[in-house]
């Protein structure tokens, strides 16, 4: 029954801005840390972001560190990722998993099961 949904991509033009949302439904999410990924078709999911569940500690991948934030909303239950001055290299399926730690460079997770993502994609 517990899950989390990805929303809120799309297609946008170099240097536009998207904000993504991670909404959980069937749990409390904010008993976790959560990271944001992405896939490439072809290539391995890599980390993006990360967030602890108080929202008090975040972690940045060096090519969005400066153009994305990482947030949440306990009372919704929603984590978001706003991506901001969005470049082609960007262009990916994004996920959001729940972490037992959120830490720099590291996201570390239990399950290696994934939801459906959104797709960004970035026009040059």
């Amino acid at each position: 029954h517990a899950q989390v949904v990805e929303s809120g991509g799309g297609l946008v033009q170099t240097g536009g801005s998207l904000r993504l949302s991670c909404a959980a439904s069937g749990f409390a999410l904010d008993h976790y840390d959560v990271g944001w990924f992405r896939q490439v078709p072809g290539k391995e999911r890599e980390g993006v972001s990360c967030i602890s569940g108080s929202g008090d500690r975040t972690d940045y991948e060096g090519a969005v560190k400066g153009r994305f934030t990482i947030f949440r909303d306990n009372p919704k239950n929603t984590v978001y990722l706003q991506m901001n001055n969005l470049k082609p290299e960007d262009t990916a399926v994004y996920y959001c998993k729940t972490l037992f730690l959120c830490t720099s460079g590291r996201y570390f997770y239990t399950e290696d099961t994934w939801g459906q993502g959104t797709q960004v994609t970035v026009s040059a």
